[in-house]
């Protein structure tokens, strides 16, 4: 079986949208790879980890990443179960005409100085509203091309963008944490559980996640459980058990989050998508 399943939901000219699914049974870093065109790619299952040289990035969906043109890369996926990716590519002069300037390298080809910054939840759902849409063509192309300018717009202006500017080793001890959280999506971690896994102290864990990423640990899993809803909920006729199988106390306490970060309940939003 092949690793990958491609598939294209959307190529206007303007611009171009891939459902990208990965197996993900390599634990180890992939051959070197690199793409002809830069990808901004938004992750919305599963977990990866990108390597540029020294450099990682954990790929998970409070994320998007970005694949520069030429740079040579690797992926491993640490945790099991694969993942799944919106791939969006976008002419040279699009993308230098929506991206602030201090994020694009300087050079000929636009590329950007970091693997990866952190998105808002309004761009996890347009993430998800964009994939239903297409993926049952129940969204014209003039409209998705709208909302998928309005989602790179949200994605690198400076009301979501976080770069984590922090020391390596600090970088490194988030990587890890985030790691950890995917490895067991629903369980209800303490400070002091997930201290021990990674090896130091609680307070020091909470302090240093919430310098680099900008938002504490237990906001980043509630994020990550939403962002899992918005990929399931489609195929879900039971959104209560859906609530208690992504870890949420009752289906109020998930129907709440969901709204406070989306906007609208989950069955407003199922209902949405159809």
């Amino acid at each position: 079986m092949p690793e990958f399943d491609v598939n294209l939901l959307l190529d206007t000219g303007t611009l171009s949208v891939r459902d990208v699914r990965c197996r993900g049974e390599c634990r180890h870093r992939s051959a070197e790879e690199c793409t002809a065109a830069t990808h901004l790619v938004f992750p919305y299952r599963g977990v990866y980890v990108r390597h540029v040289g020294a450099e990682q990035s954990v790929a998970d969906a409070n994320h998007v990443l970005f694949f520069n043109a030429g740079q040579a890369y690797q992926v491993s996926h640490p945790v099991a179960g694969g993942d799944a990716c919106l791939s969006l590519v976008l002419p040279e002069a699009t993308l230098r005409e929506l991206a602030p300037a201090d994020l694009l390298q300087r050079s000929d080809e636009p590329g950007f100085r970091e693997q990866s910054l952190r998105i808002d939840p309004r761009a996890q759902a347009l993430v998800a509203l964009l994939r239903h849409g297409l993926q049952n063509s129940v969204i014209e192309p003039l409209e998705a091309e709208g909302l998928l300018l309005t989602l790179v717009s949200r994605s690198l202006g400076p009301r979501t963008a976080r770069a984590p500017r922090s020391t390596r080793l600090r970088r490194s001890l988030v990587d890890r944490a985030k790691l950890l959280l995917a490895s067991d999506p629903t369980r209800r971690w303490t400070l002091a559980d997930m201290a021990a896994e990674l090896g130091g102290s609680a307070v020091y864990l909470t302090q240093v996640f919430q310098q680099v990423e900008g938002l504490p640990l237990y906001r980043y899993q509630l994020r990550l459980r939403l962002a899992r809803a918005l990929d399931r909920i489609p195929q879900e006729d039971d959104l209560s058990a859906l609530a208690f199988e992504l870890g949420f106390s009752s289906h109020s306490h998930f129907a709440s989050a969901f709204r406070q970060a989306y906007g609208r309940s989950p069955s407003a939003f199922k209902q949405s998508l159809r």
